[in-house]
């Protein structure tokens, strides 16, 4: 159990110790905090010293087949804070690395890495991308069997010959160090 928080900034952390990880992976997240580098800054506080920090962001839109969902969810979603950084933003040359140095981790090698996501149908396409990032909460359950059926019209130009779905996707990492 942790000790009780004293301050009301401590309340916030879910993690109140600092130094406590040996690594710290943020896979397609830390882009959906308010404010990024406050994100990568606390990520920086509960690795431990020289402690891997994996940062994973989308890559070219070009290379990116799930821009498709943005489309079809579109409509079940709170609008974007038009001042935010963009996750689709965050694979160009440089950015993520000067993000990472403002909140204080030390930048690393930046790689790119394309996989492949396949679904049987629909239904199975429907359940795993409102599975993501908790979206079937955010559009909430009313809206749920409506937004599945947008995520299916929407992915049409990927569905395969056998009915099932094929999405390619590039993804863009930094390794960085605490």
């Amino acid at each position: 159990m942790f000790p009780r928080p004293t301050s009301a900034s401590a309340r916030c952390r879910p993690f109140p110790e600092d130094d406590f990880f040996d690594v710290v992976a943020g896979f397609n997240s830390f882009f959906f905090a308010a404010d990024m580098v406050a994100a990568l800054r606390e990520a920086k506080r509960v690795a431990m010293p020289r402690a891997p920090v994996v940062i994973q962001v989308w890559g070219r839109p070009e290379r990116c087949d799930l821009k498709a969902v943005h489309h079809a969810l579109a409509p079940f979603l709170p609008p974007p804070d038009p001042n935010a950084t963009r996750g689709s933003e965050l694979w160009e040359a440089g950015l993520l690395e000067r993000l990472a140095a403002e909140a204080g981790l030390t930048p690393g090698a930046a790689f790119d890495v394309s996989y492949t996501l396949e679904f049987p149908d629909g239904d199975a396409l429907a359940r795993g991308l409102l599975s993501a990032g908790g979206l079937a909460e955010v559009i909430g359950p009313a809206r749920e069997g409506e937004a599945g059926a947008a995520l299916i019209a929407g992915m049409a130009p990927y569905r395969t010959a056998d009915g099932g779905y094929r999405l390619e996707n590039e993804w863009h990492y930094l390794l960085a160090s605490a």
